[in-house]
């Protein structure tokens, strides 16, 4: 079995060299084939003096790809196009990877009862959560720190991986296409979702995924994450992402259903301005107020859509989110 470890890096040449370091140290099987492939997505920083230095220190273990498309999907598909291994697995440039990481993220592909495999994210360091940030619970929004931990126990898993712990079968880019390059963030955009995206068409096919806990990545939580500002910008752009990923809808008797949209979605966001406004439980409050953020998100991105259907003009008009 031949795997390659795709990193996706953008600016972030000091947590790169943490996190490739992390990796340098996996534990794997002698008989096993395997390389990491670092995709530089066109960084201004320090990023290629990093990796390069790592080329060196391994020689034949790691390598080097400039991707100059801006955009993470285009990275993650440079990188797959140019992966030699025929296990792919995934994890980002602010982490640290376990010593048994890889092996563990990897073994249950020795069969063909699974096209991929989800690792479990957990905080890199210890933290105190926020009175108003929800965690746990009916309103837990951990999601959003890209943590993800379905227990101790492996199992099938019901819902799409994360980006910076999965691996897939080549062949499962085969089947069911390339990253979305319309998601995942890039330069001046947080849009995301392009790995779930993924994993939810893997998922609806039929195919099958596998949870493994004992595969752990350690996931960096800076201070600024730990803000509202930044899941209120979050919520904003996850609802521009549930647009995009919606796809254009057939009119409703001659009106366009952006139109129709845009007034249901008023209508909404009126309705859960005062439902979060009268709440006083703070995490409740809190995450009430991001569904708020959230649909403003929806009605950005119908209307975005809308007006760049009506030429280079209209489609060159900017909407600019505030997160106060």
């Amino acid at each position: 079995m031949n795997i390659t470890l795709i990193v996706c890096t953008y600016n972030r040449f000091q947590s790169l060299a943490v996190a490739l370091e992390s990796i340098a140290a996996s534990k794997m099987p002698e008989s096993l084939e395997w390389e990491v492939l670092v995709v530089d997505n066109n960084s201004r920083d320090n990023t290629r003096v990093t990796i390069e230095d790592f080329c060196r220190r391994y020689p034949g273990r790691f390598r080097y790809l400039f991707e100059p498309r801006p955009g993470k999907s285009n990275a993650l598909n440079a990188g797959i196009k140019e992966a030699e291994g025929e296990i792919l697995a995934f994890t980002d440039d602010d982490v640290t990877v376990e010593p048994d990481w890889l092996r563990n993220l990897t073994s249950a592909l020795n069969d063909g009862e699974w096209i991929g495999v989800a690792g479990r994210i957990v905080p890199a360091n210890a933290f105190v959560p926020p009175r108003w940030l929800p965690l746990d619970g009916e309103y837990n929004i951990r999601g959003m720190l890209a943590l993800f931990d379905l227990g101790e126990v492996p199992c099938d898993c019901d819902r799409p991986p994360f980006g910076a712990n999965m691996v897939f079968r080549k062949s499962a880019f085969q089947k069911h296409g390339p990253f979305r390059t319309d998601l995942g963030p890039m330069p001046g955009s947080e849009i995301r979702g392009e790995d779930t995206e993924f994993g939810h068409r893997v998922l609806t096919s039929g195919d099958r995924l596998r949870y493994e806990p004992s595969a752990i990545v350690h996931h960096n939580i800076p201070e600024n994450r730990l803000q509202k500002n930044y899941f209120l910008a979050f919520w904003f752009d996850h609802g521009r992402t549930a647009i995009r990923l919606t796809g254009k809808r057939p009119d409703v008797f001659g009106i366009p259903r952006d139109y129709i949209a845009i007034v249901r979605m008023g209508a909404l966001i009126a309705a859960r301005t005062v439902r979060w406004l009268v709440t006083v439980n703070p995490q409740r409050k809190f995450y009430r107020r991001g569904v708020v953020w959230m649909t403003a998100g929806k009605i950005t991105e119908i209307y975005r859509q809308s007006i760049s259907k009506n030429g280079p003009e209209a489609g060159a008009i900017q909407i600019t989110k505030t997160d106060s």
